[in-house]
């Protein structure tokens, strides 16, 4: 199982020494979630954090644009570091274009689902996408409870992969702990994005440890 702890969820006066802790964890992406106040009902991270966090990570960061007009700071995300970027199904009037652009800056391209957004919408695209992000929650805010539909949806993605031969990696957000990963990792899913379970628990590099095992 791929891990992705969200630094949404981290001591933000302490991004350093938690980018750190994720080092030397077997953490194997750092999910970074950037929020317009727009798309979604709350601010996060701008191009000058994740750039800074970029300075200390030694794992990919794994960018979730929630914002609308992605396409215009798609070059900036690979200036700073950016190594995935996800862009949302819902803020994208031209996905096939966002998805070329992502591509042509040299990054891995995803796409995210809201809740509410059937895995069907991908199909035509789905040869063309390196990872699909299916919200667990509805975006914006961390600590959510897990929305349980997400895991039909897991299993409808899969079978839209299989049967078009794409290698697009499934990945969830929101919601995720031992009990609801174990379920998601059952229905298909190839990575697991894990911010107030990791940050909240006793010890953070053996919750993402146990993640890993799922």
């Amino acid at each position: 199982m791929i891990v992705s702890p969200s630094l949404l969820s981290c001591d933000f006066a302490n991004i350093q020494r938690d980018v750190q802790m994720l080092n030397n964890s077997e953490a194997d992406w750092l999910h970074i979630d950037v929020m317009d106040g727009v798309f979604v009902p709350n601010i996060s991270f701008g191009l000058p954090v994740v750039e800074a966090i970029k300075k200390h990570a030694k794992k990919p960061l794994d960018v979730h644009l929630m914002i609308v007009n992605p396409d215009q700071y798609i070059g900036d995300f690979k200036r700073v570091g950016a190594e995935f970027l996800t862009i949302h199904y819902e803020a994208c009037t031209h996905l096939h274009r966002s998805v070329q652009l992502i591509h042509q800056h040299e990054m891995k391209a995803g796409v995210a689902l809201n809740p509410h957004t059937p895995v069907d919408v991908l199909s035509e695209i789905i040869c063309d996408l390196d990872l699909v992000l299916i919200m667990s929650v509805n975006p914006g805010f961390g600590g959510q409870k897990f929305i349980p539909q997400a895991v039909e949806k897991v299993k409808k993605l899969q079978n839209i992969i299989q049967r078009s031969g794409s290698k697009a990696l499934i990945e969830i957000d929101g919601g995720v702990n031992l009990e609801t990963g174990k379920i998601l990792a059952d229905a298909g899913a190839d990575a697991l994005v894990a911010g107030s379970f990791v940050f909240g628990s006793e010890n953070p590099i053996s919750t993402i440890s146990q993640l890993k095992k799922l």
